[in-house]
């Protein structure tokens, strides 16, 4: 039985495979597992940092998209503003312009109606004056005799007179 080796037992390999282990071990954690630690800590660090960034970044654009709705909503109610403001103008010009045209349209009318009466009462003196001769002309030619114009003024006042009435009449 010698050269055969027990299964259960150790031998000198396995207590020098089992301390070299154990200082591989112990040598990673005290070398090689801290500067790891410390290097998954920074990089946790980071992605944190970064996270709370993104966060911050995420509620400025939130804010940022409130004060965008809030500018365009003041920009279109000044829009608005302003329309009404042209708008109101325009009523105010057009308003203006019709008043103008309303009193230029009423000084024309006066106007032709002075003109209109003007010449009305030129015709009606014309005709006044040569009524007077025509009554006369017509006395002379009915009656065959000479009548005396100045015997009957009154006759003549009372036809031109009966003339502007009927003259006025018309108007």
């Amino acid at each position: 039985m010698i050269g055969t080796s027990v299964f259960l037992l150790p031998n000198g390999t396995f207590v020098v495979e089992v301390v070299a282990v154990l200082l591989i071990l112990f040598l990673a954690a005290k070398y090689i597992l801290p500067p790891l630690n410390k290097a998954m800590e920074s990089r946790q660090e980071k992605i944190r940092e970064s996270l709370e960034a993104a966060d911050v970044a995420k509620a400025e654009a939130a804010a940022a998209g409130d004060e965008r709705q809030q500018l365009l909503v003041a920009a279109r109610e000044q829009a608005h503003l302003i329309v009404a403001a042209a708008q109101a103008t325009s009523d105010q010009v057009k308003a203006e312009a019709a008043g103008r045209g309303q009193v230029e349209y009423d000084r024309i009318i006066a106007a032709a109606n002075a003109e209109v009466d003007t010449a009305r009462q030129r015709a009606i003196d014309e005709a006044s004056g040569r009524i007077g001769e025509i009554v006369f002309e017509l006395v002379n030619t009915i009656v065959g005799r000479v009548v005396d114009e100045s015997t009957h003024q009154d006759l003549i006042h009372e036809a031109v007179a009966a003339l502007n009435a009927e003259a006025t009449r018309g108007q």
